[in-house]
């Protein structure tokens, strides 16, 4: 597994050769900081839709809280960055040292579950922006291919399980 995670991550580091790719996969980076991207997703989802304003809003809690939970992990795991073993610097500057789960991964899938199951529109834009977001913190360097599918592993679970509540049901599921 350790020499597959490290293959898949040069060839998409590779990637930010690229100007174009780069700059890309660094406004994803940075979007995505803190769950910033899908927690505003969240909060317009629920400024636009005042019928299921309750749902969106618990939607992203818990997209927050799945975010919160990978940065429990991450304090638990402390598996560093890649860096050194890479041979590359990262496109981007982090706001930790560990790597395993990636918080942006867990953020992503987070609203790609709880925003999708809340709207159409919702199911089909924000998985192919999950998607790249996720792929961009392996083309900025900072990620390895495990600690994203860790992280939105991570974010799906967390908003499945919550999903009930967010629905506004008192069971859960």
């Amino acid at each position: 597994m350790h020499d597959l995670d490290h293959r898949l991550l040069s060839a998409l580091r590779d990637c930010g050769s690229d100007t174009r790719v780069a700059a890309a996969a660094r406004a994803l980076s940075w979007t995505g900081e803190h769950g910033a991207l899908w927690l505003c997703a969240g909060l317009a989802g629920a400024a636009v839709d005042r019928e299921r304003r309750g749902a969106w809003l618990r939607a992203a809690a818990l997209t927050a809280a799945a975010h919160l939970a990978s940065m429990g992990v991450k304090r638990v795991v402390r598996r560093p960055r890649p860096g050194g073993d890479t041979g590359a610097e990262p496109l981007v500057r982090t706001a930790g040292r560990h790597s395993f789960p990636s918080s942006h991964a867990t953020s992503a899938a987070a609203a790609t579950v709880a925003y999708g199951a809340l709207s159409p529109a919702g199911a089909r834009i924000v998985p192919p922006l999950a998607a790249a977001m996720c792929v961009s913190r392996m083309v900025v360097g900072v990620h390895y291919p495990s600690d994203v599918a860790a992280g939105a592993a991570l974010g799906a679970l967390t908003a499945r399980m919550g999903s009930a509540w967010m629905n506004g049901s008192r069971k859960h599921g």
